[in-house]
């Protein structure tokens, strides 16, 4: 494993850092973008947050600013959250353990593990969808949650955390893949079960720990409101009778104004003087 990563592992600028910050920023940017929409976005967030104090000292606002076009805007205000907690309670620096990092806001146990591994190098297995299909396909059946964690973490070579991590999540994302997996081209297909038995239906990645679920449709959805919503406070404050028309419900003004307290009620806007803005900003106030 770690020799086939060494000649194909992709070239991502994450990589090249054990800054805690940066990994959680790129961690919290992948969890629902793809790796070519990430790279750009994740180098200019640093170079206006380079530092997870830099972020905390900056209103809310100017983060959801700056997660223009990445979507799910919630991550992007627990982002900032979680600056404040590091700066608040950690005194600015960054948590070690497992358990104060899932005690930061919108840290799951694959983030967490992903900066225990990526930025302190710890020996701990990182267990996302990718990884989960790998050790579900070589087990030959779907696995529960802990024990998938449990085979995560047990497969990490001592003192090669990092380097193991990278090559499993590069081996599901190129290669074990959901579809048109390309077995003939696995380091570890022998002792494969789903392999050897000759990829047999039904696979064993579907149902197991960590395999996606279906979601529900985004066209027209209360989600695609939410988000239209945001991205018309980045230019400005929007008027409430503006809101049906901004949100793209010109007909249904109940339906914006239950989904625009919704957004206020998570933190993502502010409501005042009869107009919506984005937390800690003002009129005039944009980059």
């Amino acid at each position: 494993m770690l020799d086939w990563f060494e000649g194909r592992a992709r070239d991502l600028p994450w990589r090249r850092t054990r800054d805690p910050w940066a990994v959680l920023v790129s961690e919290v940017m992948l969890q629902q973008t793809q790796v070519e929409r990430v790279v750009p976005r994740w180098r200019a967030f640093l170079e206006r947050f380079p530092t997870v104090a830099a972020c905390a000292a900056c209103p809310a606002g100017d983060v959801l600013e700056e997660w223009a076009g990445l979507g799910y805007n919630r991550r992007a205000l627990n982002l900032w959250r979680a600056a404040g907690v590091v700066v608040e309670r950690h005194g600015g620096a960054f948590p070690t353990t497992l358990a104060d990092l899932l005690a930061l806001p919108g840290v799951g146990p694959y983030t967490a593990r992903a900066v225990l591994a990526f930025a302190l190098e710890a020996d701990v297995g990182v267990l996302d969808t990718n990884v989960a299909r790998v050790l579900a396909r070589r087990a030959g059946r779907p696995l529960g949650a802990r024990e998938a964690q449990s085979a995560a973490d047990a497969a990490v070579p001592v003192g090669r955390g990092w380097a193991w991590n990278q090559a499993m999540l590069d081996l599901g994302a190129t290669t074990c893949r959901a579809r048109a997996p390309r077995c003939g081209e696995c380091p570890v297909a022998r002792g494969c079960a789903w392999a050897e038995g000759g990829r047999a239906a039904p696979d064993p990645a579907i149902g197991s720990a960590g395999a996606p679920g279906g979601q529900s449709r985004f066209a027209g959805s209360d989600r695609q409101g939410r988000g239209r919503l945001v991205a018309a406070l980045r230019a400005g404050p929007v008027a409430v009778l503006e809101l049906a028309a901004v949100m793209g419900w010109p007909e249904d003004e109940a339906r914006a104004a239950r989904v625009a307290s919704a957004v206020v009620a998570d933190g993502l806007a502010v409501e005042a003087g009869g107009a919506f803005s984005l937390p800690g900003r003002c009129a005039g106030a944009h980059k």
